[in-house]
């Protein structure tokens, strides 16, 4: 191919790519949020959400610890500790869940001594952000879910080692009926 036709076929290129337009979403023509609409009852653009719609949050945005400990968050606690925590953590907060027990790493005990005196905000953040070999959990546990989990963890790592002489006698006298 001779030079001069090999420069013409690029000139051509270069004027059929000078041609062509780039799609600019920002620019084109559509309606803003609070733009005046005549298609709609109100004027509006803006439509009012689907009765029955979920609004839409951050579910790992943090919240405030609450003030008090309820026995709904405690039951709360229970249930999501049992669905999220439980396959590593084992029922009892010991490591030992189904899934170490396949071959995953040895989770962590949770009734450990530096964990009964890490701050109820180092658990919350643990939890979601994830320590050592644990993956964060925030984006698949809402933040109150969260602390409801470590209320729970805190009932559990009391419930560990207790001594049965501390427990009520109502307590103590079902203890011993049930062995």
């Amino acid at each position: 191919m001779s030079p001069a036709l090999r420069t013409l076929l690029l000139l051509a290129g270069l004027l059929a790519l000078a041609g062509c337009e780039q799609a600019n979403m920002a620019e084109q023509p559509k309606a803003r949020t609070w733009d005046r609409n005549p298609y709609f009852a109100k004027h509006m653009t803006m439509r009012d959400p689907v009765p029955g719609t979920v609004p839409r949050q951050d579910p790992a945005a943090a919240a405030p610890q609450p003030a008090t400990i309820t026995a709904a968050s405690l039951e709360r606690g229970r249930e999501r500790y049992g669905i999220f925590c439980t396959p590593c953590h084992g029922a009892s907060g010991d490591g030992n869940g189904i899934v170490v027990q396949r071959g995953f790493p040895h989770a962590g005990n949770l009734a450990a001594d530096r964990l009964r005196q890490a701050s109820a905000a180092d658990l919350y953040r643990i939890v979601g952000e994830g320590h050592r070999a644990m993956f964060g959990m925030a984006q698949m546990i809402p933040s109150a879910d969260r602390w409801a989990i470590v209320a729970y963890l805190r009932a559990l790592q009391l419930s560990q080692g207790a001594e049965v002489a501390s427990l009520p006698e109502a307590d103590r006298a079902r203890l011993e009926a049930a062995r």
